[in-house]
């Protein structure tokens, strides 16, 4: 695209004049104040973010900085309608089998060699996530990695990096690979030149991506870590693995329950063992007339006289139970029960489970589920888990239950996502898959037509998903980010009121006078580096909503095509590579890789620095300043 003159083009022209800048006035104090705060609590992590930006709302609202159409301005934006509606769309490609048939494709074609798999597992991330929910993505493809490192006999923490950084570089591909594409689009189309077309992206995203790939040959699959000395499974690990693996086997005893034991009679969940004593009964071994049969021991399930059941607990606790209810120690360690299953998922971002305890969620008895171990981020495994600990996002948990239950939580992943197991837990409409692939074929040819509004192909799409039963209601409204959505639309106020009280004009004329006399590739890093860092500490969405405008306005002043610095803002948005928390990919790899804070520093601030370079030899490249 051809755009104006930069301002420093030839020494004969006259310079660009500096932007205004505004005077620090009260109403700009309180605004700075506001934000301040605002990104404090965002990096704080402590309350969601969509709480914190609807309270940020009704700040600018309460102090005069907005008025009521600009403070909700934000909840009838086309872009949150469209990002919206995308989550149903990626819902439905999920519901039918398209991401699990890309996963199970990569199982197949992956190479032995390390390199020659970080390749093929980041090429697979891509793919999915320049069209679907980063998120997940990584979430479908977690099990299928950690399954493919087990046959390839490589530690999981070789791949989960490049997966959760290909997923990144997916969002790169296309206008809808992530909000920030989006973003960045609206902000384009509100200076009347229009939104930017769906590929777009494509081709400085593929050269990115290119970028990637060279890394992780070259370099990057040195600087990944190899936790080979825990030994920890992979996704094909057997349930004595992982019971061993989670210190489960040391906290197991098989007791008897005599004539007299006051159990006799008593349900499970009427015997309270769990809440009352924290001992777990994994299986109950009664007489038949064809000898002792042991089953799983279930929330309904009676405990007979004469019965033997598996329980899991601290000594003290299992002597405790022995002696109030007076049961007889048989066997201690025993050999865990073929019937009982055992899963490993990890709490992924945004998870109802994130900051509840074991105790107030009851998974037992309303999901079917048993929680028998618990490892927290950045620590040991806690065997059995402690109900009163509150879960965080990146905490795996060792689960246990009944295949149907199971099977609910593998086929929604929003609030646990299995890293291992048998990948038939999950239930595809699969028939509808050729249904699904047409819809978004079509939505993406009306999209790069530019045949309606892209807002209304996307609202299109996903009514033909609902119509066509690729995915119910419940599940298209049950998938929705509705953190991200209500985030956007509660942050969008926030730049209109940079520019009603000069501040966007003030944050211009900074990176105005920073780049001035160095050129426009000046104010391509100093772009940058103010998007890239700030991802790495808040939400890139929020990030983008504030840095795309202030990038347009100093592009403005200083005379070069604004699409260069939008296309800058979305590409430094999506390199969130230097920590665990700064990417929701990231943390949900964290756990499954065994990977240290320090580990994403070493592998992606090299990786950023890359990216960089190659921003400022491609974006001139294909939007000319």
């Amino acid at each position: 695209m051809t755009g104006s003159r930069s301002c420093v083009s030839s020494p004969h022209e006259h310079p660009c004049r500096a932007p205004w800048r505004p005077a620090m006035t009260p109403d700009l104090m309180a605004l700075l104040l506001i934000m301040a705060v605002t990104f404090g609590l965002f990096v704080s992590n402590r309350f969601r973010l969509d709480l914190v930006a609807v309270t940020a709302l009704l700040a600018l609202f309460a102090t005069g900085l907005v008025d009521t159409d600009e403070a909700l301005a934000g909840f009838s934006h086309p872009l949150v309608i469209m990002i919206a509606g995308l989550f149903v769309v990626g819902g439905a490609l999920f519901r039918t089998g398209v991401a699990d048939a890309m996963g199970r494709w990569l199982e197949r074609t992956a190479g032995a060699g390390i390199r020659s798999m970080m390749v093929s597992v980041m090429l697979v991330a891509a793919l999915l996530s320049a069209f679907i929910s980063s998120t997940g993505t990584v979430a479908v493809l977690i099990p299928v990695v950690m399954a493919l490192a087990h046959a390839r006999n490589v530690n999981p923490s070789k791949l989960m990096i490049p997966l959760a950084f290909g997923s990144l570089f997916g969002e790169m591909l296309t206008l809808i690979g992530t909000p920030p594409n989006l973003i960045v689009s609206a902000a384009r189309a509100d200076t009347g030149a229009g939104p930017f077309g769906f590929f777009d992206f494509t081709l400085p995203g593929l050269f990115m991506l290119g970028v990637g790939l060279a890394f992780f040959g070259l370099l990057g699959h040195r600087l990944v870590p190899d936790r080979g000395d825990r030994n920890r499974p992979s996704g094909g690990a057997d349930e004595r693995e992982l019971a061993d693996e989670y210190r489960l086997t040391d906290h197991l005893v098989r007791v008897a329950v005599p004539d007299e034991s006051p159990l006799r009679g008593l349900s499970l969940i009427d015997s309270a063992l769990r809440t009352r004593y924290r001992v777990t009964a994994l299986a109950i071994s009664s007489r038949t007339a064809r000898g002792r049969q042991t089953r799983r021991a279930e929330s309904g399930s009676v405990i007979r006289s004469g019965d033997e059941l598996v329980i899991a607990g601290e000594t003290d606790a299992i002597d405790q139970l022995c002696k109030s209810l007076g049961l007889e120690r048989l066997d201690e360690h025993p050999e865990l029960p073929t019937s009982v299953h055992l899963l490993e998922a990890v709490i992924p971002p945004r998870s109802r489970f994130s900051g509840k305890t074991l105790r107030e969620l009851r998974l037992h008895s309303g999901a079917g589920v048993t929680v028998l171990a618990h490892r927290p981020i950045r620590s040991e495994p806690i065997a059995p888990p402690d109900l009163d600990r509150p879960l965080e996002v990146g905490d795996a948990v060792l689960v246990t239950g009944r295949v149907p239950a199971l099977q609910r939580v593998a086929e929604n992943a929003r609030d646990l996502v299995l890293l291992g197991g048998d990948l038939s837990l999950r239930t595809r409409r699969t028939a509808r898959a050729p249904a699904a692939i047409v819809i978004m074929l079509l939505m993406l040819a009306t999209m790069t037509l530019g045949l309606v509004p892209n807002v209304i192909a996307v609202l299109a799409a996903a009514v033909a998903m609902l119509f066509s039963r690729c995915l119910t209601v419940e599940e298209a409204f049950g998938g929705i980010n509705w953190e991200s959505v209500i985030l956007i639309a509660a942050i969008l106020p926030m730049a209109t009121a940079l520019e009603n009280t000069g501040g966007m004009a003030l944050a211009a004329s900074a990176l105005f006078e920073l780049a001035q006399g160095y050129g426009p590739h000046a104010l391509i890093v100093a772009i940058f580096v103010l998007t890239s860092g700030l991802s790495q500490l808040v939400s890139n969405t929020a990030t983008t909503v504030l840095a795309a405008p202030i990038a347009l306005s100093a592009a403005t002043a200083m005379g070069i095509d604004p699409d260069a610095v939008l296309i800058t803002v979305a590409i430094a948005a999506s390199t969130a590579f230097a920590t665990p928390v700064a990417s929701p990919v990231n943390t949900l790899v964290y756990n499954p890789g065994d990977y240290r804070f320090s580990d994403f520093a070493r592998v992606g601030i090299p990786l950023q620095l890359l990216v960089l370079v190659a921003t400022l030899i491609v974006v001139p490249l294909f939007f000319p300043f």
